[in-house]
């Protein structure tokens, strides 16, 4: 959504600044939990660019890193995005989910549009509200502060070493600012055309059929014959016609959130092992919560369909397991909160009119981590589209872009947030 109600010289210039933090941002890869090289080269870029603001590298774990700043002020509003992107760019790393071999690409900008990898998640809003950032604190009305975080976007720690907790960039900043939490905080990320105060919850399910190990060249050696893997058919099925029952059964009336689900791996034996059969299949679904969801509910719930699918067939004597690993609950702003009257307000200025209504949406992010530390929170950004010649690079128009810096700016320099 562009805004016809600026002059023409703002645009040219917020959207200048704009392509130039993306193409900073495209000059690093920033995979969850590996961003601290992105973030030194955009802080580096930007402390150049902006002497009188404090750029900081706060790195975390390994490799893991958040990019401050602030203009001296404290407490004030937070404008957070984040650096990683969903999938690493590295084509050998993502080619299970992108069936791809290729390299992305770089960013290029034509005609009014900007397309590369990672801008939909999340580069082109973080761009956004780095620019809209440095103009609220160059107006001297307020003390913003800006956190582009690492580790932003969801992973399951129902993976690897037992027992792994989840660390991302916004709990190190909490931990560190838990004496000087900022007052309202505004999230930077694509999504639907409007303003949002709610945000539902996200939630990751491991499901595992154990049968028996055994040898190809010997069917008969696992339980059931043939091994799991053969008979996975019912068990997808059965987690199908879950998903649609959750769905229909998790609506969420007179809010803006809205459930979802679905299997998004399917895993069981070693891809260079093949002449053995596996002992266990193991499926990972993602779901999205809303408000009053219950984890182990859900668990059971899933378990449950599986097991009554499973019952009669050759699955029949193997154990259903289902963990789960809440990666926050549902939660949500007061709809008259002061952020959300300056959100509101900055909308019509820019746009002309009122936020529109929505419901059922199942996007989740920090801003539901930000709220259970109190601090009241809106999310609004841009609409990406998925390039027609490579769905892992994002479109994205610059005039939207340069609106939603504006917005940005606008209401972390309102006396009501």
């Amino acid at each position: 959504m562009a805004s016809g109600r600026r002059r023409l010289g703002t645009f040219l210039s917020t959207a200048d600044e704009i392509v130039r933090v993306l193409e900073v941002l495209d000059g690093r890869p920033a995979p969850h939990g590996g961003e601290a090289a992105a973030a030194v080269r955009l802080a580096e870029w930007c402390a150049a660019r902006w002497p009188w603001i404090e750029w900081d590298v706060r790195r975390y774990g390994e490799a893991g890193a958040n990019v401050v700043a602030s203009a001296g002020g404290r407490g004030g509003t937070l404008i957070y995005s984040h650096l990683d992107t969903s999938l690493s760019g590295d084509p050998a790393q993502d080619r299970p989910i992108t069936g791809r071999t290729d390299d992305p690409g770089p960013l290029t900008v034509h005609d009014g549009l900007v397309e590369g990898f990672g801008l939909g998640v999340a580069r082109a809003p973080a761009a956004a509200a780095l620019a809209g950032f440095v103009d609220a604190a160059r107006s001297g009305r307020a003390s913003p502060r800006l956190l582009l975080a690492g580790s932003g976007t969801h992973r399951s720690t129902l993976t690897g070493a037992a027992g792994r907790r989840r660390s991302t960039g916004l709990d190190h900043f909490l931990a560190e600012e838990s004496d000087d939490l900022p007052a309202a905080a505004i999230i930077a990320k694509c999504g639907p055309p409007t303003l949002l105060w709610e945000e539902p919850g996200a939630l990751y399910l491991r499901l595992r059929i154990r049968g028996g190990q055994g040898a190809v060249l010997v069917r008969d050696s696992a339980r059931p014959p043939g091994g799991v893997l053969a008979h996975a058919a019912p068990v997808i099925e059965a987690v199908e016609r879950w998903r649609a029952a959750y769905v229909a059964s998790h609506t969420a009336p007179g809010t803006q959130v809205g459930p979802a689900a679905g299997l998004g791996s399917l895993t069981g034996g070693r891809p260079d092992k093949p002449d053995l059969f596996p002992a266990v299949l193991e499926a990972g679904i993602y779901v999205v919560t809303v408000p009053g969801a219950r984890p182990d509910d859900i668990a059971d719930d899933l378990a449950g369909h599986v097991r009554a699918a499973c019952a009669d067939g050759p699955l029949a004597a193997c154990a259903v397991e289902v963990d789960h690993d809440e990666v926050h609950p549902a939660a949500a702003t007061a709809r008259y909160a002061p952020i959300v009257r300056a959100a509101r307000a900055a909308w019509r200025e820019e746009f002309g009119g009122e936020p529109p209504p929505i419901s059922g949406w199942t996007g989740s992010t920090d801003g539901v981590v930000l709220r259970s530390h109190g601090v009241d929170t809106v999310r609004l950004g841009p609409s990406a589209r998925p390039s027609a010649a490579d769905p892992r690079r994002d479109v994205l128009d610059l005039g939207s872009l340069t609106a939603y810096s504006r917005l940005y700016a606008a209401i972390a320099q309102s006396p009501q947030s």
